[in-house]
Order: C-alpha cells, then sequence, then structure tokens
C-alpha cells in the first residue's frame, strides 16, 4: 500500500460498484474512504453485503460524501440521466472522478461534465476497464504491422433474464435511455475508435434491424462506420440484449488480422490471449495456408479493473503534487466515443440514414 494512498468515495450503490470496490481495494495506491446511497439504509446494507470494513465512511446521501474534505476522487456508477448532475457537482467540489459508461445521454451533457473538471483542475476517465489490461497494449503493438485498416468489426451481446428486461434500469427510458446502445455499443465504439487511433469516422449509418422494448429503449442495434476516400477503412459494430453472449473484436488490414473473442471481460482475470495471422496466403492448389494464427497470452498481476483504478490514482497523485496536469487522454477518449454513440443514435431516429461527423 501506498504511504498516502488516493482516497476513494462512491457515489451510489449499484451492482457494478461491488467490482469496483474490489478494484480500489486491490489497488496499490488507492483505498475505499466513503460511499454513498440515497438512503443510510441502503449503504449500510452495501457495506454489510460486500463486508466493508468498519473504517469506511458511509453516508446516507450523495451531497454528504461530496462535502467530505478526505474524499480525493469519486466513482459514480449512476443511472446515466443523473450523470451531468451529479459529476459537475463533483468536479466542482475539486473531486477527480470515475465515471461509469455510458458517460452522458448526449455529447452537450458530457461537454458540461468535461468543463467542470478542466476549470476545476479534476481528472476525468470513463469505466472502460478493458483499456487498462496489458493485453490491449499488447494487440496495439502488433497492429503498427498490419499495414492498412481495411474492415473492423465489434459486437457487444448478452442473453438477459426476462427480470432484467422488465426491471434493469437500461430497460427504463428516465433512467438510462440509451438502452444497449449506451450499456455495450460502448465498447464496440470505443473499440474501433481505439484501433483507428482515435480517428473519427466521416459518416455513420445505423441499420434497419432496431429492436426496441414498448418503453422505446433499444434492445438491439447494428451500425456501419465509414472512413473518407482516403483512408477507405468500413466498420461494424453489433449491440444486444436478446442474443447470445459475446465480447468479439476482429480487425482485417491488408497485411493481417487479429481476433478477439473476450476483449470486455477476459475469460479469466489474470490472463488474457487474443490470435493474430501475419502475411496469410493459400498454398499451391489451393489446399491449405501457408500460416496458422499465432496465438498470444498476456498475463495479469492484478485484474483491469484494478489497472483502471491504478491510472486513475497514479494520476490523481500527481495532480496533488503538482507534478503535472490533468491527462487529456482519458476525456478526449471518451468524447469522441460518445460523438460517434450520438450519431448512431441520431441515424436510428432518422430512419437509418447517414450521419455525417
Amino acid at each position: 500500500m501506498a504511504e498516502n494512498p488516493v482516497r476513494f468515495g462512491m457515489i451510489g450503490c449499484a451492482n457494478i460498484a461491488r467490482k469496483v470496490a474490489r478494484a480500489i481495494d486491490l489497488a496499490p495506491n488507492s483505498i475505499l474512504y466513503a460511499i454513498s446511497s440515497r438512503s443510510i439504509e441502503k449503504a449500510n446494507n452495501f457495506a454489510a453485503t460486500n463486508g466493508l470494513p468498519e473504517a469506511v465512511k458511509i453516508y446516507g446521501s450523495y451531497d454528504q460524501l461530496l462535502d467530505d474534505p478526505c474524499v480525493d476522487a469519486v466513482y459514480m456508477p449512476l443511472p446515466t440521466s443523473l450523470h451531468v448532475h451529479w459529476a459537475v457537482l463533483a468536479a466542482c467540489k475539486k473531486k477527480h472522478l470515475l465515471l461509469e459508461k455510458p458517460t452522458a445521454l448526449d455529447v452537450a451533457e458530457l461537454d458540461q461534465i468535461l468543463e467542470a473538471c478542466e476549470s476545476n483542475g479534476v481528472q476525468f476517465m470513463d469505466g472502460s476497464m478493458w483499456l487498462h489490461h496489458p493485453r490491449t497494449a499488447k494487440m496495439k503493438d502488433l497492429l503498427s504491422n498490419f499495414g492498412q485498416l481495411n474492415f473492423i468489426h465489434s459486437q457487444s451481446t448478452l442473453s438477459a433474464t426476462s427480470e432484467f428486461l422488465e426491471r434493469n434500469i437500461r430497460m427504463k427510458p428516465d433512467l438510462d435511455a440509451l438502452g444497449a446502445l449506451g450499456d455495450l455499443a460502448w465498447y464496440c465504439i470505443g473499440a474501433i475508435l481505439w484501433a483507428k487511433d482515435y480517428q473519427l469516422p466521416s459518416t455513420v449509418i445505423a441499420l434497419p434491424d432496431v429492436t426496441r422494448n414498448l418503453a422505446g429503449v433499444i434492445l438491439s442495434c447494428t451500425a456501419s462506420l465509414h472512413w473518407d476516400q482516403l483512408d477507405r477503412t468500413v466498420a461494424t459494430i453489433h449491440c444486444s440484449f436478446v442474443s447470445h453472449t459475446s465480447m468479439d473484436l476482429n480487425i482485417f488490414a491488408s497485411k493481417g488480422s487479429l481476433h478477439v473473442k473476450d476483449f470486455i471481460i477476459p475469460y479469466q482475470e489474470h490472463s488474457a490471449s487474443f490470435d493474430f495471422t501475419l502475411d496469410a496466403k493459400f498454398v499451391d492448389l489451393l489446399i491449405g495456408w501457408n500460416v496458422k494464427p499465432e496465438d498470444v497470452g498476456v498475463a495479469s498481476q492484478l485484474p483491469q479493473e484494478a489497472l483502471m483504478v491504478q491510472e486513475l490514482a497514479r494520476l490523481v497523485e500527481g495532480i496533488r503534487k503538482s507534478e503535472f496536469r490533468p491527462d487529456v487522454k482519458w476525456p478526449e477518449i471518451s468524447r469522441k466515443t460518445q460523438l460517434v454513440m450520438d450519431a448512431v443514435k441520431k441515424s436510428i431516429d432518422l430512419g437509418c440514414k447517414p450521419v455525417n461527423l
């Protein structure tokens, strides 16, 4: 444990908060200092259920936690519709911010959050854990040898239970109006932008296979992303709450291809893998290939969510010591992901017409 660990507070006790509470405990430079919920009963129940140490402060309102001067950073797993209010307030209270994805209902709301963080000198980061896994850096190194990226496909699907489809906040337009687009496509869009070094597409087009619940929330959708004539990359995303579980990322380039089956949550916590092929050709008589896909395994001492917390805490510590200013990389990544997600939604709302960025 670091001598002066970054003290995290949690605004909200959603299910994902259990995972991040554990991650804060595992990271060597952070501690869980306080939690808060809309009532003291819910906060106490979360603490008891998850075996939190007695030293963790428990608050029955979000305001009480934000008013605690000992809280350095907050993790916020609230419904998306509540993000802009509480995230801006947290930034104004000088709290560094780890915000669950999707970051906002649209880029206008996200801009309010980012402006509050920038003006108050606090670090912003969204909860895309997979970006912090060492496998992600290994894949990026290999992609530099692949030449021109031609086609990328990413999908995130799950088979939701009837209870989820009836009661989960992602099904309620007043809480998480983006549904599967916000919850799942965020990862798909982020993975494609990551592969493209965060170069925005020129055009986004939703496909006419959109499925909604009776409240109008998106349960499933598909979209294509297109880059301009000089680049000519095409990408597709698919997300669904009503399909078998998948977390695929497939990248095809002029000299090679790369495939990942579990890019969002690795099959195993401390190791992850992917396969790639370089300079593949058919042998004589077209009876086989000259190479087989090469499997690459990448070990990780800490789970990716703990690495995410560790990185944010490292940045907070540097800012606290006036060694550097907040890293603009993370808000830029979030904003570009939000822009493309907004474009997909706009295309859906327009009856699947092209939307130019």
